[in-house]
C-alpha cells in the first residue's frame, strides 16, 4: 500500500517545484509510473483474504480493482486536462494538478482503510477537492448550482451513516472490517434498528446514486470539467457501491425484510434514465443519466446479496468506469473543437475525424454491454442472479437493456454520422495526446475479456 501511497504523496513538491514548461510531462510520468507500480496489487498471493501492510491500510480481492482504477486513472485526468488548462496562470495549472492529487490520495486510503470510520472520513475528504474542480474550473455559471446540489447530498446522505456508525460501535465495541465479520449476528428487532439499517445505507445509495436521489449527478457532470467528470464517472460513484459491498455483512437480518423498496427504485431508475437519455440533447447529460442507470443495475445487484449479484457488481464497476469515463474524453474532445454539446452540432464528425469516429465506436459498445466485453459480463451475472431472486425482475432488466442499447447506437449516429453542418469550418486535427488518452481507457476493457477473474476474486 505504502509504495503507492507515498510516491503519489511525493507528487506534491513535484507539482510546486518542477519549472512551467515542465510540469504537465513530469506529473503525467511520474503519476504514469506510480499507476503501473500499482498493478502489481493484481498478483494476488494471500490466501487469509485480505494483504494488509499495518492495522489501518489493507488489500483484499474486492478493494484491488477499485485501487488500481484510482491510481490508473490520475494519469489519464492530467493527458485530458493538459489542453484546456493550457491557457490559465501557472499557479492554476499546479493547484488544479494538485487538486486531482489530493482525490486520488484520499480514494487510495479510502478503498484500503480496514477501519470503517477511517473510511467514512476519506469518504467525504473527497468531497472537498471535487467541489473545488467544478466550482472553479465549471464550463458555465451553473457550475456555482451543481456544486451546492453535490455538497448538500452528498453531506445530507452521510450525516445519518456517522450516527449509525458510532451505534454500532457501541453495540459490537468494533469497526475493524477484520473483526466485524466474526461478531454475533445483531438482533435488529425494532423500528430504531430499522432506521439505523437505512442510516447505514442512505450515504451509499445517494453516492452510487440511486434513482430519485440522483438529481445532483447530471448537473455536476454537465458543469465540472474533463477530469472531474472522469473522476466522478469512473471512482467516486464507485465509492457508494464498495461501501455498500462492506456494510451488507452487517445488516443481515434486517435486509431480506426492508430491500424491495430500493431494488424496485433501481430497477425503474433503469428504465427512467434510459427514456431520458433518448431525448437528450445535451451530449455529457446523456452520458450522465446512463451512468444513473448503469449504476442502478449495480445497486440491484448487490441488495440482493448472492455471489454471483456481487461479482457482477463488481465486474460493472470497473468497466463502467472506464467507458463512461472514455466517453466523457471524447465529449470533451469534440467540445474543445466545436465549444458546443449540443450533439445536433456536432454531427457528422466521421467525415472529419475518421479514427476517433473508432474510438466513438468502441466506447458506445462497452457503453450498451456487447459480448464478450466485461461490461456485458456484469450485467449478465447482475440479470441472471435478479432473475433467480423474483421472475419479475427480467421484465424491467430486459426493457432497461434493450433501451441502453437504442441510446448508445442513437448517441453514436446522431454524433458521427450524417451531413456535417455548414457551420463547422477549419477544426483544429486530433492529436496523438487524445488517441493515447482514449488507447489507455478502451485497452483495459479489451485485456479484462482475458482475464475477467481479476476483478470479481473476492465472490469465487
Amino acid at each position: 500500500m505504502l509504495k503507492v501511497l507515498v510516491p503519489t504523496i511525493m507528487l506534491f513538491p513535484t507539482i510546486w517545484l518542477t519549472r512551467p514548461k515542465w510540469l504537465w510531462a513530469s506529473c503525467l510520468v511520474q503519476s504514469f509510473a506510480i499507476a503501473l507500480v500499482s498493478l502489481s496489487w493484481l498478483k494476488w498471493s494471500s490466501e487469509a483474504g485480505w494483504f494488509s501492510s499495518n492495522h489501518y491500510l489493507a488489500t483484499d480481492p474486492l478493494s484491488m480493482p477499485l485501487l488500481v482504477l484510482s491510481c490508473w486513472l490520475l494519469p489519464l485526468m492530467i493527458l485530458a486536462s493538459q489542453n484546456h488548462m493550457s491557457s490559465e496562470p501557472s499557479s492554476r495549472q499546479r493547484t488544479y494538478i494538485c487538486l486531482l492529487t489530493s482525490l486520488q490520495v484520499f480514494l487510495v486510503m479510502a478503498f484500503g482503510a480496514t477501519e470503517i470510520l477511517m473510511f467514512y472520513v476519506m469518504f467525504e475528504a473527497t468531497l472537498i477537492p471535487t467541489l473545488f474542480i467544478i466550482t472553479r474550473w465549471g464550463n458555465q455559471m451553473e457550475r456555482l448550482n451543481a456544486g451546492i446540489y453535490f455538497l448538500f447530498y452528498t453531506l445530507a446522505g452521510s450525516l445519518p451513516l456517522l450516527v449509525a456508525l458510532l451505534v454500532l460501535q457501541g453495540d459490537t465495541g468494533t469497526l475493524s472490517l477484520l473483526t466485524l465479520q466474526y461478531t454475533p449476528t445483531l438482533q435488529l428487532s425494532t423500528w430504531g434498528d430499522k432506521l439505523w439499517w437505512a442510516g447505514c445505507l442512505i450515504a451509499f445509495l445517494v453516492k452510487m446514486p440511486l434513482y430519485g436521489v440522483h438529481l445532483w449527478l447530471p448537473k455536476a457532470h454537465v458543469e465540472a470539467p474533463v477530469a472531474g467528470s472522469m473522476v466522478l464517472a469512473a471512482v467516486l460513484l464507485k465509492l457508494g457501491g464498495y461501501g455498500m459491498m462492506r456494510m451488507m455483512l452487517i445488516l443481515e437480518p434486517l435486509t431480506k425484510d426492508l430491500v424491495y423498496p430500493f431494488i424496485a427504485l433501481a430497477l425503474w431508475g433503469i428504465i427512467m434514465t434510459g427514456t431520458i437519455c433518448l431525448r437528450q440533447t445535451d451530449l455529457k447529460s446523456l452520458i450522465a443519466y446512463s451512468s444513473v442507470g448503469h449504476m442502478g443495475l449495480v445497486a440491484g445487484g448487490i441488495l440482493i446479496q448472492t455471489p454471483w449479484g456481487f461479482s457482477g457488481a463488481i465486474v460493472l464497476m470497473i468497466a463502467h468506469g472506464l467507458a463512461s469515463s472514455a466517453l466523457f474524453c471524447l465529449a470533451n474532445t469534440a467540445y474543445e473543437r466545436t465549444h458546443s454539446r449540443t450533439m445536433l452540432l456536432v454531427r457528422g464528425m466521421q467525415a472529419i475525424f475518421p479514427l476517433m469516429a473508432t474510438w466513438w465506436f468502441i466506447a458506445s459498445l462497452a457503453n450498451l454491454a456487447l459480448p464478450p466485453l466485461p461490461n456485458f459480463m456484469g450485467e449478465v451475472l447482475i440479470i441472471t442472479s435478479m432473475f433467480n431472486w423474483s421472475h419479475w425482475t427480467l421484465v424491467l432488466t430486459g426493457v432497461g437493456m434493450l433501451i441502453t442499447a437504442a441510446y448508445s447506437l442513437h448517441l453514436f449516429l446522431t454524433t458521427q454520422r450524417g451531413p456535417v453542418p455548414s457551420h463547422i469550418i477549419g477544426l483544429e486535427p486530433s492529436h496523438t495526446r487524445e488517441h493515447l488518452l482514449l488507447v489507455l481507457h478502451l485497452l483495459p476493457i479489451v485485456l479484462l475479456v482475458l482475464k475477467p477473474e481479476q476483478m470479481w476474486g473476492w465472490c469465487f
